[in-house]
């Protein structure tokens, strides 16, 4: 259903339960409320995790945010209106990751990094994850983060991805040990403020994203698409009913800018680093995949390293089903649920050609044994990993770039 819903639907927003979208968008909100107090009842870490799952997706999907859409759109339509979005974000998240990090490390130059914060080994495991995973969310239609949304909104496709990611992620449980070996163990963590200090560290990465949005404008330039953002379509705004009418379906109804979405996310995600780490969730579902297949007896074994790394590396399980990012992961889902009930943009969709499942289920595994090799997707590894001022997010978002760039002469010639 199109996000220009009728007025009688907007009319809805204030009236309450007059239109399907608002019931049903009410009814689901409902129940997150009690999952909330289900997970606050068992631990209260579990109830924030939820919360601020069921915030970011709720973001996601009225603006419609995906990294895969910033890169593929970048090579295949030449416009770069989701890529200024993620951009954005990463200003936003810059500026607060930097200002936190620097209250915990005050004297950069004594080699200390800082707890939590995404500063990962450099190797090739970086290279070749970042080629796989922007190779898989190009295929496969969606990055981790976009799947997770598109899941909320009722599309089959994203939730067979999703079912590939866990593939691939496992694949890269079983062979971690050896890239561990080869490249991850002896790889350097460089964290810029060690030798530019906070305010060079900070100068430089908003420097590097100023040159990103400069190359973006000037490629779009060269006979790119322009795609103006939606215009609001409010009813009367003379009366307080008008008014609260509008400003309800400005959030509920009308889609958002990428940019704001960004920005959105951008904050979020800096509460999140200041509460306990910054947004990621590839861990935890690496945590499923291994706990269940420990479980029925044909586990990868341990994991050398991985549990003295940040970030999303791989999680060999444990701790009972319950725990505070599975909160995360499924409160992203929600959010992303009860956005499109509000909207009315929730509906099942199936794909209208099989080779649809193919590449979802294809493109999944590949990103996610590539996110299991860069211990994080474009989120962990990219989103969270620049505004912790870290060599390893730009050297990932490089070959993420490549590989998207790689990804649109796959889905030309499958298309």
């Amino acid at each position: 259903m199109s996000s220009n819903v009728t007025q009688s639907q907007s009319a809805g927003l204030v009236a309450g339960f007059f239109s399907p979208p608002v019931r049903f968008g009410l009814l689901a909100t409902l129940a997150a409320v009690a999952i909330y107090f289900f997970a606050a009842a068992v631990d209260g870490e579990m109830a924030f995790f939820w919360t601020f799952g069921l915030a970011f997706g709720f973001v996601l999907q009225r603006s419609r945010f995906c990294f895969a859409s910033a890169f593929r759109d970048i090579f295949l339509l030449r416009h770069g209106r989701a890529m200024r979005g993620v951009l954005t974000g990463l200003v936003v998240a810059t500026a607060g990751f930097a200002v936190f990090m620097a209250k915990q490390i005050p004297n950069p130059s004594l080699g200390i990094l800082p707890p939590a914060a995404n500063v990962l080994p450099l190797g090739w495991h970086l290279v070749v994850g970042g080629l796989l995973f922007g190779v898989g969310m190009v295929v496969a239609g969606g990055c981790v983060s976009g799947s997770v949304y598109r899941m909320g909104e009722g599309y089959v496709a994203s939730w067979v991805s999703f079912g590939g990611i866990m593939l691939g992620l496992a694949a890269a449980a079983y062979t971690w040990n050896w890239w561990w070996e080869t490249s991850i163990r002896d790889g350097p963590r460089i964290w810029l403020p060690t030798t530019l200090g906070h305010a060079g560290a900070v100068v430089a990465t908003l420097g590097g994203l100023l040159l990103v949005y400069l190359l973006v404008l000037w490629w779009e330039s060269r006979g790119g698409l322009t795609l103006p953002e939606q215009p609001f379509r409010g009813g009367d705004d003379e009366t307080f009913r008008g008014k609260l009418d509008n400003s309800l379906r400005r959030v509920f109804v009308h889609g958002w800018p990428m940019v704001l979405g960004g920005a959105i996310l951008g904050g979020l995600n800096v509460l999140m680093f200041v509460h306990s780490h910054p947004w990621g969730f590839t861990g935890e579902v690496s945590r499923w995949v291994i706990g269940f297949t420990t479980l029925i007896g044909i586990g990868p074994g341990p994991l050398a390293g991985a549990d003295s790394l940040p970030g999303c590396a791989l999680d060999v399980g444990g701790g009972g089903i319950l725990h505070h990012m599975l909160f995360l992961v499924w409160g992203m889902v929600m959010g992303s649920f009860i956005a499109s009930l509000y909207s009315g943009e929730f509906k099942i969709r199936l794909p209208r050609q099989r080779k649809r499942y193919g590449q979802a289920v294809g493109g999944g595994i590949i990103m996610g044994y590539g996110a299991g090799l860069a211990m994080g997707c474009t989120i962990g590894a990219f989103f969270s990993a620049i505004p912790s001022l870290a060599v390893n997010g730009w050297v990932f978002a490089v070959f993420l770039a490549i590989g998207a760039w790689l990804g649109t002469q796959i889905i030309q010639r499958i298309e």
